[in-house]
């Protein structure tokens, strides 16, 4: 079995679509993520939490990752 190795890299993470509509699980990533409203971007570092949030919300939210 492949582990994946996270190295300490941080990711900023932007609401770009409207939480209307989205599941109960969607928008509880959404605020555990920290993210309130379209166009708000928080910086977080990328681990295996952060990432299945995203990924769980990824139609709703931009992934960059930053230096």
């Amino acid at each position: 079995m492949v582990k994946e190795v996270f190295q300490m890299t941080k990711v900023r993470i932007t609401q770009i679509r409207s939480k209307n509509g989205a599941t109960k699980n969607q928008r509880a990533c959404l605020a555990c993520l920290g993210l309130r409203r379209i166009n708000h971007s928080v910086e977080r570092e990328y681990n295996p939490v952060v990432k299945g949030m995203t990924e769980k919300v990824l139609h709703l939210v931009k992934v960059e990752e930053i230096n």
